[in-house]
This record gives structure tokens, C-alpha cells and sequence, in this order.
């Protein structure tokens, strides 16, 4: 039966009235940018259009590129819809594991990744017209890589290629200049008013850490999604970050008087196309992740609730560890949100925070280029024949730190050669449209357990499961394979793709590991993937991965006491010195040898500084983890120098022995220095003296094997090396700063140095001061004199003696003349017989 479109559902679509200028430029310039809001109708009608479908223009074959799996589907279906047809005719859609096309379709909706690995294998893309990049303004990686991919071939093998780069925002500019300046056509929508309604937490929330998002939050937002059913009419689409969050709002609300349903990614195409295709007159809550955010249209939505949280990419290069972070929406992303409640009739924003915050937020989201794992990427890239990227034309540069950690990852998994080239094995690698490190999993993991044991364990890794599945990979491979639940068909049938896209060098079934149990697969497969996470236990629950990251089980975990781990998913939150482990499989340490071979290295003689002593061990490592330590019974002498000097610098030259005498020396030659520079050393900081120990501390510092030998080591006999002999100025240190200065009295007083850095201080009884009419220099300097009474108590402080004969002297000598009325106390100290001793005494002399 002839197919009838539905001609007033087309005509009603917004984008209608900018398809003339669309398609003008297209056909002037070969490249164009639509700015059209979610709900014109550019997804749908535009390629329609473009195809010869709807409208008088010529049959050309069109490729449509969505970034999500349930994005292209819908579109897909919405285009046959509106032609009356089913989705296989002329509009048909493929994606990963599923391809519903005919031989007259000229409409394909493709996700970004299925584009990326067609372009791979046919660089002209033969047969194809025009290629629209949807949703453009969202950032994604495969995108971004797709576009540079596109402008390439039009660049080099076919001019006539026409692209099209559609926004749902109307910040374009970029794309445009990146499209070699094309023109921008805008689309009007059918915005109906949105109120704003501000509904923050009564009391403060944590703020999101990693995955982890405030369980207060979250039981506000499902208080928000209650008063809004309460306040207003209509269905509720309320956006949360992740599938767990969905549930766990989902749970909380269970007694309200409508549908709950969840809509994300993993969820099964019934539930979506049920969302998709509206209600039965029944009030819906729709829980979603950003995929509702401009990707699909909703109908029926009044209300939205916005919990003001999305997911970015993260990864720590250093570690190697990626994972997915909560972060604060952007502004952008907050008025798509928004916008979904006046699509068909005025609707309520309930934002989950203050209108205070709102200025704080980021603009917009962070393209995924800037921040996400760029493995995948750097081999796409060195396929193409650009290893490093330079060549392309990206709207951002890949950062360069994140750039040379892909090559390395590349180069583990023996992707690439020594000089970044691709061979064949990488190229069957990109093909098989998983990240290198899986690819590797599975192509090394086929030859050793066969093809399809290897693909469901990289399925796993791949589609990853649900948190109730818990931490152990092979009991989770075993409660997918069982089913019964909404991850199971997608894990299965994601396993059924990578077994029949195994070259053929690797038939199903061919490795000699068929009898293995499943978790020394899971092991095996996870520690190929993830080499550089094998992790041996190091406390119960407690491992050292071999990259040197810690990394801790959750209590409860059946894995906890387990020798070895192979760590497949683990993420670390800023500032934790451990990572989590959030799924993992028992290994052995041969097999965890075997997987990480290139972290192997061969008996290292290490000789350094630790626990205080000199430690000596011949260890063989597996990366950061020791697998063998031996005592090293003779190091070589210059690396037990070198970890003796470490020590001196860690623990300080206390170490060695210091007397009295040569604290004082190193006191006396830091104040020459100090005070007359050179020739006199700089003997003030230990970095200093460290820096010239060949000057001062040997032979005794070569001699030495361990700490108590530094401790022979006398300091002042060392000290003495660096006085200046060849110039003769070191006779002249107990001239310049003496350890004595003699004074009236005939008594020689000890000069107080301290570190150097201050003036000497000379503490003596002020009686054996008389007669004495200025201040002792040393090296020219005043000393500091601290004036005592007979008892040897502090009685006055000067640097200038005769000042103090004239002016300070009345007052000490009332006070102390009350207190010593036995001692000498004259009137004039300046002309007065210098004593140690009594009044009665000096008379008996």
C-alpha cells in the first residue's frame, strides 16, 4: 500500500520557513550552519528536504549523525513517521549492533561513531550527497573528530560533498569559521513563556565529588517533583546527571499519582519509544539524563525540574585512570532544559538552586576534547594518517599532555609503532569501534580463551553494569549471561557484535583457554585491557596498582582477601591518595606478569635513604609493585654516597657529630661570612654545606656505608677544611672572631656566636666591666654585651658601654646596690678597678 505523509504534521514544523535559505546555501557555498531550536524540526524535516523526500528537490542520499544510539533511533523514526512509512523504507538508521536500512533508503540516521568507522573504511563516503552533523553545539569527541574527518575529504577527494552543521544554539560562529566561513541560517522556534521558579535546598547540600552526588539533593529534588505535580498540570520532565541518581528519585516516588518513568541511555527501546510516543491521558514523570536535553522531544512536557547537575569526562593521565565526574550545568545547558517545558503550550522551570548561583555557572559545557580520555582518538587520528592531530581542523586542539599519554597507551597495546605509525593490527583495532585498550583485550584475550568467552568479558567492559551487579567481574558476567533484566539484551548483543567483528585470524572458539574458568577469563581479559592496574594486596581491601596508585575495595567486597586483582573500572576524586575500586577479577601473578610484560623490569639495584638508614636490595618490579627483594650485599660505593648525602638532606647534618666546639666554629665562620664575605665560607645552611660536601666531608663521607658512620664523622675536624688556607686569612680567625674576648677583670669570657646570623653576644658580670670605657669589637662589629649581676641574673642589655657608663649605669647600680650590698658599687664604673669578687675581699687583697 502506497505510503501518505503526513502533510499537516510537516507543514507545522517552525524550520520550514528557513529551508529555502538552507538549502540556497547549500547548494552556493556546499557548507552550511542551522541554528534551530529542539522542536523546529531540524532533525527531521531538514533531511527530509535535503533528500527529496518532502518538497520538489532532487533525490540525493543523505546521512543524518546523531551522538546518542537513542537519539538516532527516535529521529528515525519520527522521519518515518512523518512520511508515513516504517522505519527501513526511505528513512532507515543504524547504530551499534542494530542496522534497520532497505535497499531504498536515502535517509540514514547514524550515531557520530558508526559515521567515524565508515569514514575509515571508505574514505569518499561513496554514494552519499550530504551529511548533517545534529547537535553539533554539544561537543562530543566522536563529533568533533567526524567534522575535521568531513572537511578533510571535501578538501582532497570530493568537493561536492555537502555538510551541514546543526545547532540547537544559537552560538555558531565557530562552526562556521571552521566550515571555511559558511553561512549561517537561523530558525525561529515556537517558544511558548517559561517561568522560572527558583527552589534551592532549604539547607546547605555537599556539592557534587566525583560520582557522588548529596543524597540530600536528591531527596529535595524529588520534594520538588511532588510540589510541582501539586502546583501545575501537565507532565513532569525532571533532568538528573546519571542512571543511579534516576533510580534512586525514582524511588522516592512511588505514591505519586503518575507514571515514573526513566529515561537514559541504557534504558530498553520499549521504555523510550513509550516516553517518546506520549501518554494515555495518565500524568507522566519522566527522570532523564541529558539525552532529553535537545536530542529528543518529549510530548506532553508543562514542568520541568532541574537538578542542576551533568556528567563530564575525566582522567587522570598520570595514573591512567578515567572516569566520569559530576559537575554543575552549564547556563547553556540549564536554558535547553528549560526551553523543554514551552515546546507545545507556556510552561515552569523548577531550577534545584538559588538565583544567586545562577551567574556562577559556566557558560557552557566543556567540549569533551579538552578533558576526556583521547586514546580512541589519537588512534582515529593516526588511522587517518595524522598520528598527531596537527593536520586537522578542530574547533579546540587536543592538549598536548593528554595527546603524548594516548601515544603511550597506543603503544602499550602494540597499536602503533616506535614512531606513531599504524599498522594492521591497529587498524583492526579502530574498526572494531571499542577504546585501544579494549581492542587489545579482545584481540589478544580471542587467541588465548576464544572468541566468544572474550567478547562477552569485553562486552562487560565495554557496556559497563549496573552497581547492583557489584565489584566482581565474573560474578557479574555470570548474572548477565543469566538475563532477566533491562542491561542484559544490550550486554548480549554487544557481545554478539565484537564476536563476529573478530578478524578472522580469530574465529570464535579458537584459543587453547577454553577450559579456563570464568574467573580466570575475567582476570585475563580485564588485566589485557588494564595492564597497568594489576594490583597486588598490600592490607585486607587494600592494593598497590602497578601504575603506583593505591586503590581500596569497598567493605563487604567478596574480592577483599584475594592475592592479586585486575582492577577493569576504578576512579580517584581530586586530592584522594587511593583510587576505589569499582569492578574488578581475580588474577594470578603469572597472568598479571604475562598482561603487563612491558612493566617488567629486571633486577634493579636500588641503593637509597630510607627509614632513616641506608638501604641496600637488588628488587624486580612488575611497575611500581616489587615482586622479589634481596638484600644487596655490596653496593657500589658511589650510590651508597650518593643515599648517605640524601639522608643528610632529609634527616639534616645532626647526623654527624657535633662537639661544642664545632657548633661554636660553624657559628664563628657563619658570622665572617656574614659580615666580611669571601674569603670566609658560607657555612649557614645545610643545603650550602651539602652542595660542597667534597670540600669538607671526605674522605669520611666515601668511607661511610651507613648512618652510624655518619655519626664518627667529627664536624669541627671537617669544618676546618673550609677555612681559607691558601689565601693565609684563616690564621687570622681567632684575631677576627675569637672564642674569648678577655676583659678587665682578667677573665676570658666565652663569645655567644649563636647561628651566625646575629650580633655576638659577650654575657659577663658587670663588675668586670669597670674601667672599661667602650664596647668590645669583633670583626669590627660592636658585641652585644649582656651586663649580669653578681648572682649572674640578667641586669642590663648594651651596645654601647659607654653610653650606658653615662646615662643607664645610675639606675642599674641603685637596684643592684640594695640587692649586693657586699659588691663594689662605684659612682664612676668608667675609672673604677675591674673585680670578681666582694668588697671585704678586695680589702683583704
Amino acid at each position: 500500500m502506497a505510503s501518505v505523509p503526513r502533510t499537516s504534521a510537516l507543514e507545522s514544523l517552525p524550520v520550514g520557513a528557513a529551508v529555502p535559505a538552507l538549502v540556497a546555501a547549500l547548494d552556493a557555498h556546499g557548507t552550511a550552519v542551522l541554528c534551530a531550536p529542539p522542536g523546529t524540526g531540524k532533525t527531521t524535516l531538514v533531511p527530509l528536504v535535503l533528500a527529496g523526500l518532502v518538497g520538489d528537490g532532487p533525490a540525493r542520499r543523505v546521512i543524518v549523525a546523531e551522538p546518542r544510539r537513542i537519539a538516532a533511533r527516535a529521529a528515525a523514526r519520527r522521519m518515518a513517521w512523518l512520511l508515513g512509512e516504517r522505519v527501513g523504507d526511505s528513512v532507515g538508521f543504524t547504530v551499534r549492533g542494530e542496522r534497520v536500512v532497505g535497499p531504498g533508503t536515502r535517509v540514514e540516521v547514524v550515531t557520530t561513531g558508526v559515521l567515524l568507522q565508515r569514514l575509515q573504511r571508505d574514505q569518499e563516503l561513496a554514494g552519499t550527497d550530504v551529511v548533517v552533523l545534529d547537535e553539533c553545539h554539544e561537543r562530543h569527541l566522536d563529533a568533533d573528530t567526524v567534522a575535521a574527518f568531513l572537511l578533510d575529504v571535501r578538501a582532497a577527494l570530493r568537493p561536492e560533498l555537502r555538510l551541514l552543521a546543526a545547532s540547537a544554539t544559537t552560538d555558531a560562529a565557530g562552526w562556521a569559521r571552521l566550515l571555511g566561513d559558511a553561512p549561517v541560517v537561523e530558525a525561529a522556534g515556537v517558544a511558548h513563556p517559561v517561568e522560572v521558579v527558583w527552589a534551592p535546598p532549604v539547607r546547605p547540600v555537599r556539592p557534587p565529588h566525583g560520582m557522588r552526588v548529596d543524597p540530600a539533593l536528591l531527596t529535595h529534588v524529588a520534594a520538588v517533583v511532588r510540589r510541582a505535580l501539586a502546583e501545575r498540570a501537565g507532565d513532569v520532565l525532571c533532568f538528573l546527571p546519571g542512571v543511579g541518581e534516576i533510580s534512586r528519585v525514582a524511588g522516592q516516588l512511588g505514591a505519586v499519582d503518575a507514571e515514573v518513568l526513566q529515561v537514559h541511555g541504557r534504558a530498553p527501546a520499549a521504555v523510550q519509544d513509550a516516553v517518546l510516543a506520549g501518554g494515555d491521558g495518565r500524568r507522566r514523570v519522566i527522570l532523564a539524563t541529558a539525552v532529553a536535553e535537545s536530542s529528543l522531544t518529549v510530548p506532553g512536557v508543562r514542568i520541568v525540574v532541574d537538578a542542576g547537575l551533568a556528567r563530564e569526562p575525566r582522567v587522570d593521565h598520570a595514573r591512567g585512570l578515567g572516569t566520569l565526574a559530576t559537575v554543575r550545568a552549564s547556563r547553556a545547558s540549564a536554558r535547553q532544559r528549560a526551553g523543554r517545558a514551552g515546546r507545545e503550550a507556556p510552561g515552569a522551570v523548577y531550577r534545584c538552586w538559588a538565583e544567586a548561583e545562577d551567574g556562577r555557572l559556566p557558560a557552557f559545557p566543556s567540549p569533551e576534547i579538552r578533558i576526556a580520555d583521547l586514546a580512541q582518538f589519537a588512534l582515529q587520528a593516526a588511522c587517518w594518517g595524522d598520528p598527531d592531530a596537527s593536520g586537522l581542523a578542530l574547533l579546540d586542539a587536543p592538549p598536548a599532555g593528554a595527546m603524548a599519554a594516548a601515544r603511550e597507551v597506543l603503544a602499550a597495546v602494540d597499536a602503533v609503532d616506535r614512531a606513531g605509525r599504524v599498522g594492521p593490527r591497529g587498524r583492526a583495532m579502530a574498526r572494531l569501534g571499542l577504546h585501544p585498550r579494549l581492542a587489545r583485550a579482545l584481540l589478544d584475550g580471542a587467541a588465548e580463551v576464544g572468541g566468544r568467552r572474550a567478547a562477552e568479558v569485553v562486552a562487560l567492559l565495554s557496556e559497563e553494569p549496573p552497581r547492583e551487579y557489584g565489584d566482581d567481574l565474573a560474578a557479574a558476567w555470570r548474572r548477565a549471561r543469566r538475563g532477566g533484566d533491562a542491561y542484559a539484551p544490550r550486554w548480549r548483543t554487544e557481545s554478539h557484535r565484537l564476536t563476529r567483528a573478530l578478524p578472522p585470524a580469530s574465529p570464535p572458539g579458537a584459543g587453547g583457554g577454553e577450559g579456563l574458568g570464568d574467573d580466570a577469563v575475567a582476570g585475563l581479559i580485564a588485566a589485557l585491557a588494564f595492564p597497568e592496574r594489576v594490583a597486588q594486596r598490600k592490607a585486607e581491601g587494600s592494593y598497590l596498582m602497578a601504575n603506583g596508585t593505591g586503590a581500596d575495595l569497598n567493605d563487604g567486597s567478596p574480592l577483599r582477601n584475594a592475592p592479586w586483582l585486575a582492577v577493569a573500572v576504578a576512579d580517584r576524586t581530586p586530592h584522594s591518595p587511593s583510587a576505589r575500586i569499582r569492578l574488578a577479577a581475580l588474577v594470578d601473578e603469572d597472568t598479571a606478569r604475562a598482561a603487563a610484560a612491558h612493566l617488567l623490569s629486571a633486577d634493579a639495584e636500588e641503593v637509597r635513604w630510607e627509614n632513616g638508614d641506608v638501604s641496600a636490595r637488588s628488587v624486580h618490579r612488575l611497575g611500581a609493585i616489587e615482586l622479589t627483594v634481596r638484600p644487596l650485599r655490596d653496593p657500589a660505593p658511589d650510590r651508597v654516597r650518593a643515599a648517605l648525602l640524601d639522608g643528610l638532606r632529609a634527616d639534616g647534618l645532626g647526623l654527624l657529630r657535633w662537639s661544642a666546639d664545632a657548633r661554636t666554629l660553624r657559628a664563628r665562620l657563619a658570622f665572617l661570612h656574614r659580615t666580611l664575605g669571601a674569603p670566609w665560607p658560607d657555612v649557614a645552611g645545610d643545603d650550602v654545606l651539602l652542595a660542597r660536601a667534597d670540600d669538607w666531608l671526605e674522605p669520611e663521607l666515601s668511607r661511610a656505608r651507613r648512618r652510624t658512620d655518619l655519626g664518627r664523622i667529627e664536624a669541627g675536624q671537617a669544618l676546618n677544611r673550609l677555612l681559607p688556607w691558601a689565601t693565609g686569612q684563616a690564621a687570622r680567625l681567632d684575631e677576627l672572631a675569637p672564642e674569648r674576648i678577655e676583659v678587665p677583670s682578667g677573665s676570658r669570657i666565652r663569645v655567644d656566636y649563636g647561628d651566625g646570623d646575629g650580633q655576638p653576644v659577650l654575657a659577663v658580670k658587670l663588675q668586670e666591666l669597670f674601667g672599661l670605657a667602650r664596647t668590645p669589637l669583633v670583626a669590627g662589629v660592636p658585641v652585644l654585651v649582656h651586663l649580669l649581676s653578681p648572682a649572674g641574673r640578667p641586669a642590663a642589655v648594651t651596645a654601647d658601654l659607654a653610653s650606658f657608663w653615662q646615662d643607664g649605669y645610675r639606675a642599674v647600680r641603685a637596684e643592684l646596690r640594695g640587692r649586693y650590698p657586699r659588691h663594689p658599687w662605684p659612682e664612676d664604673p668608667a675609672t673604677a678597678e675591674p673585680t670578681r669578687h666582694t668588697t671585704n675581699r678586695l680589702r683583704r687583697s
